[in-house]
């Protein structure tokens, strides 16, 4: 039984037209969100997220709310410009002590800071309407901010990691034990009131995404603390700590490289949740009229969706009514799935095609 409360309950039926054949709908709508979004569900994500046991499409990790709110940008420009302000001092004093581990915990929120520029000049670009060049829009603009943010993750590491061997082939003393450790500290503190925030933002906006963030943050901070274990260890004697130090936290950036790495060769790929594709197909089979799908394709242009989907229909009907299934099936479709802006519907006769659908 359908379900779609914008037309009819019972399937079309066959008028004195001619047999449907090919048939093609595309109409684009605000996108609709699906059930299981809701607050209850969040907590449970953003844990997901901060342990790591959850991967599912990079769109999921910027939601609605981060993209098209500006109390969402204004985050990632507030979030900016203190982890900016962090890493600046933490600089002056990794110039002035020659800590490696601070180096590799500077570097560390410098490119968490820097991840905000490609995404907000992603989301400006993205504004853009759509020309005769550009017939999808410059959605795909995140994508290339993507691989920019993939590029800053390798540097960052591989200078951290090259920084932290040097120093144990070339051991030296480290200088101003108080100023690194007040550093590490304040790297804790600067990623902690950004978590804050973050998470306080994302919470009043409905951005699961940004709460996400701001958890990350948090776990950012614990890793700027490593830094006190390196000049206490320095303290003790421990020469070795600090480069120690410097390479555990080189491993914590790599770490964060898999991870965006993964979600961004998807992304290029086209890549969508299975249970997405799963999602959708129930939704058309749900439709009056949809005998079967023979076909469905989904792909993301920047934070919105697009569909192409074949299916078929009932070989008597007529022209008008199977303009009305594929009116209803992208109804649905528009309604169920989560950011879902276009729909193209694509109805063939049924057994009009040889072998399965």
């Amino acid at each position: 039984m359908a379900y779609d409360d914008h037309g009819p309950s019972e399937p079309p039926s066959p008028g004195p037209g001619p047999a449907a054949g090919h048939h093609s709908h595309l109409h684009g709508h605000a996108p609709h969100h699906t059930p299981g979004h809701g607050r209850a569900g969040r907590p449970r994500h953003a844990l997901s997220e901060l342990l790591g046991g959850h991967s599912h499409d990079s769109a999921d990790q910027i939601d609605d709310a981060l993209e098209a709110d500006s109390v969402g940008r204004r985050a990632l420009l507030i979030s900016l410009g203190t982890l900016g302000v962090t890493a600046a001092v933490q600089a002056i004093i990794v110039a002035l002590s020659g800590s490696v581990a601070l180096l590799g915990d500077t570097l560390h929120n410098v490119a968490d800071a820097l991840t905000a520029v490609p995404l907000l000049l992603a989301f400006t670009l993205a504004r853009r309407p759509p020309n005769p060049r550009f017939t999808y829009g410059y959605g795909r603009a995140e994508d290339l901010a993507g691989l920019t943010v993939l590029t800053m993750i390798i540097f960052s590491s591989g200078f951290a990691a090259w920084a932290a061997i040097d120093r144990l082939a070339h051991p030296r003393p480290l200088e101003h034990l108080p100023a690194v450790a007040a550093a590490g500290l304040l790297g804790f503190l600067g990623n902690e009131i950004v978590a804050r925030y973050r998470i306080g933002v994302g919470q009043r906006i409905g951005s699961a995404a940004l709460v996400a963030d701001g958890l990350h943050a948090r776990t950012d901070g614990f890793t700027s603390l490593a830094v006190l274990l390196g000049a206490a260890g320095v303290a003790l004697g421990w020469h070795w700590a600090d480069p120690a130090i410097g390479l555990v936290i080189t491993a914590a950036i790599l770490g964060v490289l898999r991870s965006a790495a993964r979600v961004v060769t998807a992304r290029l790929m086209d890549a969508v949740d299975p249970a997405l594709h799963a999602q959708a197909t129930s939704t058309l089979l749900h439709t009056d009229g949809v005998q079967s799908v023979r076909d469905l394709r989904l792909r993301w242009i920047g934070h919105t969706l697009r569909a192409e989907a074949d299916i078929t229909v009932e070989a008597t009907l007529s022209l008008r009514a199977a303009h009305d299934v594929a009116h209803a099936a992208e109804a649905h479709l528009l309604r169920h799935l989560r950011r879902l802006s276009a729909v193209t519907i694509h109805t063939s006769p049924a057994h009009h095609h040889p072998g399965p659908p």
